[in-house]
């Protein structure tokens, strides 16, 4: 039988939306810090990006253009396809915009190129499609362009109260669903199945997209992003659970290490090691201090444990209108953390043929430390 949320869901109310306001003000910074990277503007194709500035979801991101262009000292132009114009105009951002549409047919890098400075370097969203940054320089060959993430990589980092608020309700939403897993049986089952009950408590806990359900059991845990799959889960295995999606257009994603039936000494040793790394990388968060404290918070107790070589990837990430943004927890990443930021922390460790553990909360910087986002119990859940 399907999984069916037993949890009260933990916010019953929608948060307002943004204004038009909003994604003025967000335009406005995104132009004046581009000035100050020395940028003639940014160039934003559908993506999370447009979204964030915008408000703007295209229904479908075709080849057709859709580019948003915002400079210092100029209102931003959307440029998009006329069939698309009335959808646009719709957009909570339409009202701080100037609309440009273009029909099929005609050029629409016509359309574009006189909004740009003939000899200006822009920043560009990385998702934006070569065919149209090509035909940009062909048609302004003085130009010039850079990656946003490159350029711009805090653009998105630091989050305002109505965006906390989201993500608070998102993270938890992802704990009363991972309440809920734990009612459900594991052993005798396919990783695929539990998956599928992730993917329903998500839903059912009020997430409108789900992105990810990792069940990774007995050695499928030693892979960080396994696929579920038709391993039939047994009693002795330990098993990864990440999942997370979007509530409010804002993400969730969190991990907990479960196990089916009672663990080995060995098993429960490992599985706090990476509990204490994750409460260092936790204990490590505060404003001021670089990013790459956080990852050499946390792996220094996984190294001075025996285990360093199996923590294999960073300690964390950003996460807001997508679930991988900057800022990155790693080493030699030396940008401060800023009140407002948010970002996972989860070590682990993966044992190749044998099983894995991680750990991961989304936690917020404060103007005195940290404060999670996730809220479930860290130490091992036995479940059956």
């Amino acid at each position: 039988m399907p999984a069916t949320p037993e949890s009260p869901t933990p916010e019953i109310t929608t948060p307002a939306p943004f204004t038009a306001d909003d994604y003025r003000a967000r335009m406005a910074r995104a132009a004046g810090t581009a000035a100050e990277a020395g940028l003639a503007g940014v160039l934003v194709a559908p993506g999370p990006d447009l979204t964030y500035l915008t408000g703007y979801r295209p229904t479908a991101e075709t080849e057709r253009l859709t580019m948003l262009v915002v400079a210092a000292g100029q209102d931003p132009v959307l440029v998009v396809p006329a069939l698309e114009a009335a959808d646009a105009a719709r957009a909570a951002g339409a009202p701080a915009l100037t609309l440009r549409d273009w029909t099929d047919g005609k050029d629409p890098y016509g359309v574009t190129a006189p909004l740009l400075d003939p000899a200006g370097r822009f920043g560009v969203s990385d998702n934006a499609w070569a065919l149209h940054l090509l035909a940009l320089q062909q048609a302004l060959p003085g130009t010039s362009y850079v990656s946003l993430t490159e350029a711009l990589p805090m653009l998105r980092a630091v989050k305002d109260a109505r965006e906390l608020a989201r993500l608070e309700a998102a993270g938890a939403a992802a704990d009363a669903a991972y309440d809920d897993i734990l009612k459900v049986r594991f052993a005798g089952r396919r990783e695929s199945d539990v998956a599928a009950d992730l993917a329903a408590l998500l839903l059912g806990h009020g997430h409108s997209q789900v992105d990810f359900t990792v069940v990774g059991s007995g050695p499928n845990g030693a892979d960080p992003h396994h696929e579920a799959d038709e391993r039939v889960i047994e009693r002795g295995d330990m098993v990864v659970l990440d999942f997370g999606g979007l509530k409010h257009g804002y993400g969730s994603d969190t991990t907990r290490t479960v196990h089916v039936g009672e663990p080995t000494a060995e098993e429960r040793r490992v599985h706090e090691v990476v509990c204490e790394a994750q409460q260092a990388g936790f204990a490590a968060v505060r404003p001021g201090a670089a990013c790459q404290e956080v990852d050499r918070a946390a792996r220094s107790v996984i190294v001075e444990a025996g285990y360093g070589e199996y923590f294999i990837h960073r300690t964390g990430h950003g996460i807001g209108v997508t679930t991988h943004e900057p800022p990155y927890m790693i080493e030699g990443e030396e940008r401060p953390m800023v009140p407002g930021m948010c970002f996972s922390v989860e070590p682990g460790i993966y044992l190749p043929g044998r099983f894995g553990v991680r750990i991961e909360d989304i936690v917020t910087v404060t103007q005195t430390g940290g404060r999670r986002l996730n809220n479930t119990p860290r130490e091992m859940a036995i479940v059956e």
